[in-house]
């Protein structure tokens, strides 16, 4: 399997650029990692310290990540922070924007063995942390051989990744590399003591760090807050076509709420489209103005989700229809009830399972379910009870940064002495 693990990484990248002129998003993802390493050492010359490298699939992962850098600012704010994205969506996002923990943000080659060698030749990191589940080999192996040490953190691992499928012998090789596994959930614990891997802990799920700093702090948005005016706001957060084709109806049926819109996909022809079968009046917000008598507003920029969430008295979450659900716990770190599809695979989201055994969240599989969900939640006391249980959940959550962070600087302590 290692052979030919290797020949994939060989040959792959020359496929990849006869393939580019065919489409874009693969013209993206090769283009980013042009001159790849050229740009790695003009940082490294003008950063010679010591730093933590964090690799993360894409955005979700590097909300993850987030808590434990900040973490690790704090407690090391000489060490230089360098995250690499897989996933030219979460690298577009981020780059976008200052990120004040980070002193450099970088594609990941292609797993070859040779560019794995000359990524870790050239960065020189202290210590590495992967996030929840995107693990390469040639990366892997090459910081073994440097002594440098890896962790993972966040980890939520499922009886169908590549760990426990037909070459997972070859693939939990990554695993076994790790100094040591920082799991969100005791299932994963134990699927790590079941193929005799110890060095692991439960830390919980870091995400909720996260959406709780920003609940305690989110953006100022005095426009928004002017145009609620004080009625009920339900926002939708990442509404694909299959969550509109059951949220429009009852959208139609509530004009006295305020509904925020954050599409998943921001071209206009989605949002044109269903403003055509929306019967209130709609606007969107590139476009809008606080005066404006509307009931709907479509959010068509990227940054502003989580922050609104701090409106909203019911939220809606979407995805689950389609590719995966989005992130619930961003509303609930605000209080908030959330509504979401039914989830195809509950492995690979667990927190929309344990947010209905908390009380908070709600699954809907139809139009239907949706309103009479939508109508328990108009009940006072059941909202009262669920806006209770999100504030409690959350809060029994908090704590999985510290926890990493203290575990890494006993284990470096360690491996020091």
């Amino acid at each position: 399997m290692k052979l030919l693990y290797r020949l994939f990484f060989s040959v792959i990248p020359g496929i990849l650029i006869l393939l580019k002129p065919f489409s874009s998003k693969l013209s993206h993802f090769l283009e980013g990692r042009r001159h790849v390493f050229t740009k790695l050492g003009k940082f490294r010359d003008s950063f010679p310290g010591a730093l933590a490298w964090f690799h993360v699939a894409s955005l979700g992962e590097y909300e993850q990540a987030r808590p434990l850098i900040a973490a690790l600012k704090a407690k090391r704010p000489e060490l230089g922070i360098v995250v690499s994205f897989f996933s030219p969506s979460g690298y577009d996002h981020v780059a976008k924007k200052p990120q004040p923990n980070l002193d450099y943000i970088t594609y990941l080659p292609l797993d070859k063995k040779s560019w794995g060698q000359k990524f870790v030749q050239i960065l020189k990191p202290e210590l590495v942390f992967f996030v929840k589940y995107d693990l390469w080999y040639h990366h892997i192996q090459a910081l073994k051989k440097q002594s440098i040490p890896v962790f993972l953190v966040a980890a939520s691992l499922r009886e169908d990744q590549s760990f426990f499928g037909a070459f997972g012998s070859f693939f939990r090789q990554n695993l076994f590399a790790m100094d040591w596994i920082f799991t969100q959930n005791k299932k994963s614990l134990d699927m790590l003591k079941q193929i005799g891997y110890t060095q692991a802990s439960l830390a919980g799920d870091t995400r909720f760090d996260r959406v709780a700093s920003t609940a305690a702090e989110p953006k100022k948005m005095q426009d928004i807050k002017n145009w609620t005016n004080g009625r009920p706001v339900v926002v939708v957060g990442s509404a694909w076509e299959e969550d509109m084709a059951i949220l429009i109806p009852l959208i139609n049926s509530r004009p006295d709420y305020r509904w925020i819109i954050a599409p998943h996909d921001l071209s206009p022809e989605p949002m044109d489209r269903w403003t055509e079968r929306i019967q209130l009046t709609t606007a969107k917000y590139s476009k809008w103005g606080q005066v404006d008598s509307n009931s709907v507003l479509f959010i068509d920029n990227i940054g502003m989700l989580s922050s609104l969430y701090q409106f909203a008295k019911i939220a809606y979450v979407g995805g689950a229809f389609g590719k995966g659900l989005h992130n619930i716990l961003e509303p609930l770190g605000f209080g908030c009830p959330v509504i979401f599809g039914k989830v195809k695979n509950t492995s690979k989201f667990p927190e929309a399972e344990q947010s209905q055994l908390e009380g908070c969240g709600f699954s809907v599989a139809d139009e239907r379910s949706l309103t009479e969900v939508f109508v328990q939640l108009e009940n006072p006391e059941l909202y009262n009870r669920s806006v209770f249980s999100a504030q409690n959940w959350v809060k029994s959550n908090l704590g999985a940064a510290d926890r990493v962070i203290a575990k890494v600087a006993e284990l470096i302590s360690k491996h020091e002495r």
